[in-house]
C-alpha cells in the first residue's frame, strides 16, 4: 500500500542502520514487522502458564526417559 509519511529522518537513518536495510522502503517494513512480532509475543506471554493441558518440563522430561528405556528394551 501506498502512502506518504513524515518520518525523522535520524530515526529513519537509524531504522535503516539497525536493520541493515539498503533502503527506506525495507528499514520501515522491517520495522513495522519487528513491532508486530513483538506485539504478538506480549500477547501470547499473557497466556503463558494458563493452560492445564499443556506438560511441564518435568512431565516431558520424564516421558522422554520412560521412551528411551523402552528403546533400550526393544534394542534400538
Amino acid at each position: 500500500m501506498k502512502t506518504t509519511v513524515d518520518i525523522p529522518e535520524k530515526a529513519l537513518s537509524d531504522a535503516m542502520r539497525f536493520a541493515g536495510a539498503k533502503t527506506k522502503r525495507e528499514a520501515i517494513v522491517t520495522a513495522i514487522e519487528d513491532y508486530n512480532r513483538r506485539k504478538s509475543m506480549a500477547e501470547l506471554v499473557k497466556y503463558s502458564g494458563t493452560s492445564e493441558t499443556l506438560l511441564s518440563n518435568e512431565a516431558i522430561e520424564d516421558l522422554e526417559r520412560k521412551r528411551a528405556r523402552r528403546l533400550e528394551k526393544l534394542g534400538k
